[in-house]
């Protein structure tokens, strides 16, 4: 069931892929179609639409958005305890927490550049984000851009015995991200990632039927489908939403779905997001891959009953210099 599973989770991504590309292509020939028989100075000039996202950032994921050509950013990302403990920690407030010090360039049109290092396991990252066509009327009924993060764990190891290898210490994530702004206070984006991790956990357990025992271990990829959202209640203020759902089923350690929604309070200059949610490790292959948090109570195999509502708060903060 799980390889059923597995197999339709996969085959339900490379279909999403291929509706796309026939969409960029349709809507291409169409254009090319309709301005053939026009004079060049009667063509319409077609422009991109502007503000399907104020932010490159979505909560945990990124947006859809690439910021323009010359443009600098500062990234702040924190995340607090989860409120499961609720008084005992303030709600997570004065539990452990994990930060994201991060900047991003656009160094040509259309393309983003990053770097960013994390709390959680000293974890360096190396980012690019590129638009490859934009919603636009009369060509392109959506935005389409692609995300690649490589990752790689700085956290001291003398004794060789939290790996083996250096290329260990090394993580990848590629997403393909599409966007739609429906009007001008509803915007809607859905993303297709895999994840890849160079050295998987796993744990001996004992075979069922054989008595032996046998090394269970996590997959090297990882696929997972998101789903996030913006409504704008002011000119200022909007409500934030997203939802990460694993598609890979591995013999040990699943991943748990991420649920987040919160608030965004945005200048020219400036984003704050304010948020409640399930991810913590602020590196999209480490929360995709390693996301211990559950949102939903579910029962375990041996009819346990595991309680949900594993929440955290978290904020993110964007600074921009246009130069």
């Amino acid at each position: 069931m799980k390889k059923i599973i597995q197999i339709l989770g996969m085959r339900w991504s490379f279909a999403v892929l291929l509706v796309l590309a026939q969409l960029m292509l349709l809507q291409t020939g169409y254009a090319q179609d309709s301005t053939a028989v026009a004079a060049p100075e009667a063509r319409p000039k077609l422009k991109p639409v502007k503000n399907t996202f104020p932010s490159t950032w979505l909560i945990d994921n990124q947006s859809v958005m690439v910021s323009q050509k010359g443009t600098f950013e500062m990234d702040i990302q924190h995340r607090f305890g989860t409120v499961s403990k609720g008084y005992d920690d303030f709600w997570g407030f004065f539990a452990p927490s994990n930060i994201r010090l991060g900047v991003i360039y656009a160094p040509i049109k259309n393309l983003n550049v990053g770097l960013g290092i994390t709390k959680s396991n000293m974890l360096w990252d190396l980012n690019a984000k590129y638009a490859i066509f934009r919603q636009t009327k009369g060509l392109y009924p959506v935005s389409l851009t692609f995300y690649a993060n490589a990752a790689f764990d700085s956290r001291k190891d003398a004794d060789g015995s939290i790996f083996k290898y250096p290329t260990q210490r090394g993580s990848f994530f590629n997403q393909l991200i599409v966007a739609r702004k429906i009007n001008e206070k509803l915007s809607i984006q859905v993303a297709v990632s895999i994840s890849h991790q160079n050295s998987v956990s796993g744990y001996y357990t004992k075979n069922d039927s054989t008595g032996q025992e046998v090394f269970k271990e996590m997959k090297f990829n990882h696929l997972a489908v998101s789903l996030g959202g913006r409504y704008k209640l002011t000119e200022v203020t909007s409500f934030i939403f997203n939802y990460d759902q694993p598609l890979t089923k591995h013999a040990t350690n699943n991943p748990h779905p991420n649920v987040s929604f919160g608030f965004e309070f945005n200048t020219s200059n400036h984003s704050f997001q304010l948020f409640a949610g399930n991810y913590t490790l602020l590196n999209p292959q480490r929360n995709n891959l390693y996301n211990t948090n559950n949102p939903f109570g579910y029962t375990a195999a041996d009819g346990t009953k595991v309680p949900g509502g594993q929440f955290v708060i978290g904020f993110n903060i964007t600074r921009l210099w246009n130069w």
